[in-house]
């Protein structure tokens, strides 16, 4: 083992608190920090839990970034949500009003279904079935 991992990704947005408030309000994500980095740059990173890869919340602030909000993946599936609860965080997800695009399926995996975050990119909620 290297002792090596992926520290952040990066995930285009419009507004760094319209995004800060649906990740933290709609999948509920905490805030992991949120530096001014001056000329209203931000270092903003939000995560599902602890101990987890964040997401690295950059602000597109040219045209060659705005139009790949929402499209960061070409319209597949392009981050997946892994949880220890598909019914609980189903059930919250929707009732925050979070669009998903099926309904849930059981695969030979486990139970997911695809939803839509607050510019379209599309997402995986997995729980991964146990041995």
């Amino acid at each position: 083992m290297s002792g090596r991992r992926i520290g952040a990704v990066t995930f285009l947005v419009r507004d760094y608190d319209e995004a800060i408030a649906w990740f933290r309000d709609a999948l509920d994500f905490r805030l992991v920090e949120d530096t001014p980095l001056g000329g209203g740059k931000r270092w903003v990173l939000v995560a599902p839990g602890m101990d987890t890869t964040p997401l690295l919340l950059a602000e597109a602030s040219t045209d060659e970034q705005r139009p790949r909000i929402g499209g960061q993946t070409g319209g597949r599936v392009g981050f997946f949500l892994h949880t220890d609860d598909f019914a609980r965080d189903h059930a919250r997800m929707t009732e925050a009003g979070v669009t998903f695009r099926e309904e849930p399926r059981h695969q030979a995996y486990g139970t997911v279904a695809v939803f839509e975050d607050l510019y379209g990119n599309l997402w995986d909620l997995i729980e991964r079935k146990t041995d």
